[in-house]
């Protein structure tokens, strides 16, 4: 795929995502700026998911070949998920809150998937780890949405907390680490290197925060039903 149609795409993209960002935010005025980027998050999880897994070349060995060239399919799928970065990145800048360690990883898979797509080479390890990290985005965004709807801390949004926490835990704990070694063993330039430690690094961070974040809906649940029970008890008394 020539270097002038990546860009293409990428500045296409651009526009699309927040295309559908400015419609949904006209189609759900009532909504917040988060609720509606959340969407388009969504969609976009969605599609790079769906990509990623068209651009596989070997399910034997998902990340085969390593170190190699990029097939059209893989620079396809890294560019569609670049221009989703570049639209989120600045909608981070204008949403009310700010998060360092999200725009860090922002950042981080931006200039990893830039510069594999300058160079052409490792789509099969990128492509796998964006399959990776956006495996669990679906469940993530559906827990903030479920509670800007009304269902905070109902048996529906731990499900999705729940959801999110263990498909994380599948995906980047497991299948991370695992690809960070092969990228890291491989003959792959430093900065596609950088990207998957920082990336692994991000991930680690987060799993620990994912972890006491289940722990505290877990603490509150049970605290909340010995509550009621406590109440039922005495009124029948």
């Amino acid at each position: 795929m020539e270097e002038h149609g990546v860009t293409s795409l990428v500045v296409l993209g651009v526009i699309s995502w927040t295309t559908a960002f400015l419609f949904i935010r006209k189609m759900c005025p009532k909504r917040s700026f988060e609720f509606c980027n959340r969407l388009v998050s969504t969609i976009h999880a969605t599609v790079a998911v769906t990509l990623a897994s068209f651009s596989v070349q070997d399910w034997k060995c998902p990340v085969c070949p390593l170190a190699a060239q990029s097939s059209p399919q893989q620079m396809k799928t890294l560019a569609v998920s670049l221009s989703y970065l570049i639209y989120d990145l600045i909608c981070c800048l204008f949403d009310k809150q700010f998060s360092l360690d999200n725009c860090f990883h922002h950042l981080v898979s931006i200039v990893g998937i830039g510069a594999g797509l300058a160079y052409q080479r490792c789509g099969s390890e990128m492509v796998a780890a964006l399959w990776i990290t956006e495996l669990s985005s679906p469940f993530l965004h559906s827990r903030e949405l479920l509670k800007e709807l009304g269902y905070r801390d109902t048996d529906l949004n731990l499900a999705a907390d729940i959801s999110f926490a263990v498909i994380f835990t599948v995906a980047r704990m497991g299948g991370g680490p695992y690809l960070t070694y092969v990228t890291l063993s491989a003959h792959n330039p430093f900065i596609i290197k950088g990207m998957a430690f920082g990336l692994q690094l991000v991930s680690t961070f987060w799993f620990y925060k994912i972890g006491r974040m289940v722990k505290y809906k877990l603490i509150k649940r049970t605290t909340t039903a010995s509550q009621k029970v406590g109440v039922n008890h005495t009124n029948e008394n």
